[in-house]
C-alpha cells in the first residue's frame, strides 16, 4: 500500500513543524511534491519555514499556529482537519521534562500529556474517518524508545510515548486493508538545530545522534511502505530492544541515572 500521490488539493500535515524532527518532515514531504500545513505555537518560524518550502520546492505550505496543549486552541484545527483531503498526517509535536516527577510543575506536566498524547489521539481522529472514506491516506506517529520502558527523571514523557507507540501499533493492527498506512517512528536521540536540545546534547556521546533529515527521509520511505515501526540508528535499535525485553527491574535504574545526568541534577 503506497501512500496517495499529491495534489493541489491534498495536504500533508506536520505538528511540531517549527523545529528538529518536524522541520525535517516537512522539508522531506515538500521535497516530494506535497502541499502542507504546518503546525506549532511559534508563527514566525512557521511562516518563514512556509516560505523556505515554497520557494524551494513550488509547493503550497500553509500555517497553524496552534498550542497543541490547549483543548480550545486545538479544536478549531481538529475541525478543519475533519474536512480537508489529508493525505499525511504526521504526529510529531512533543517535550520532555527531566527530573522527578514529584519536583516538577504539575501543570506543566499535565500539559506535556495533553500534547504529547491526548493532542495526538484527537487530531488522529480527525483525520481517519475522510482517509478511510478515500482509502488512501498515511499516518505517522512520533512515540520514542522511551516509550518501551521505564524511565526515572523523564516519567511523564516515558509515559506518553508509552500511549502513542501502543497507539499507533493497535491503531495500524485494525487498519489493515483499509488502505490507510501508520507508522510509528520512535527515534532515540536526533541532532537537531534546537537551542534547547544543547544542554542536554553536550551529556550524550556524539556517537549516539543520528540527523533530523536521516531521521525524516527514513520515517517517510516506511510509512509509504506501510511499515510498523522505524527505529533510525543502531544505539536506538538497541534501546528499543532492551526497552521491550531486558527486565525493567534491571533497565530502569540505570535508565534513571542516565536521565538524571541529563536533566542536570
Amino acid at each position: 500500500m503506497s501512500l496517495p500521490a499529491p495534489t493541489a488539493d491534498n495536504r500533508a500535515v506536520v505538528t511540531g513543524a517549527s523545529q528538529g524532527i518536524g522541520t525535517a518532515l516537512a522539508e522531506e514531504l515538500a521535497r516530494r511534491g506535497y502541499s502542507l500545513i504546518l503546525v506549532a505555537r511559534r508563527k514566525e518560524l512557521l511562516t518563514d519555514l512556509a516560505v523556505r518550502l515554497g520557494d524551494r520546492y513550488g509547493v503550497t505550505a500553509e500555517v497553524r499556529a496552534v498550542d497543541l496543549s490547549d483543548r480550545e486552541e486545538r479544536g478549531p484545527l481538529s475541525a478543519e482537519l475533519a474536512e480537508r483531503d489529508i493525505a499525511i498526517l504526521c504526529n510529531n509535536a512533543g517535550v520532555a521534562t527531566f527530573g522527578p516527577v514529584a519536583k516538577l510543575d504539575p501543570a506543566y506536566e499535565r500539559a506535556v500529556v495533553e500534547l504529547n498524547s491526548v493532542a495526538v489521539h484527537d487530531l488522529t481522529l480527525s483525520v481517519l474517518p475522510g482517509m478511510l472514506a478515500r482509502r488512501a491516506g498515511g499516518i505517522l506517529i512520533t512515540g520514542s524508545v522511551a516509550g518501551n520502558m521505564a524511565v526515572p527523571n523523564n516519567a511523564t514523557y516515558a509515559a506518553t510515548k508509552a500511549f502513542t507507540n501502543s497507539f499507533s501499533e493497535s491503531l495500524r493492527g485494525e487498519l489493515g486493508g483499509t488502505g490507510v498506512n501508520v507508522t510509528l517512528l520512535a527515534p532515540g536521540p536526533v541532532r537537531t538545530t534546537n537551542p534547547d536540545q544543547e544542554d542536554v546534547g553536550t551529556k550524550i556521546p556524539e556517537f549516539v545522534w543520528v540527523s533530523a533529515a536521516h531521521t525524516a527521509k527514513l520515517s517517510i520511505d516506511s510509512l509509504a511502505r506501510n511499515k510498523m515501526r522505524v527505529v533510525p540508528g543502531l544505539i536506538s535499535k538497541g534501546m528499543s530492544v532492551a526497552g521491550q525485553y531486558a527486565p525493567r527491574a534491571l533497565t530502569a535504574p540505570v535508565v534513571g541515572a542516565v536521565y538524571k545526568r541529563m536533566g542536570g541534577l
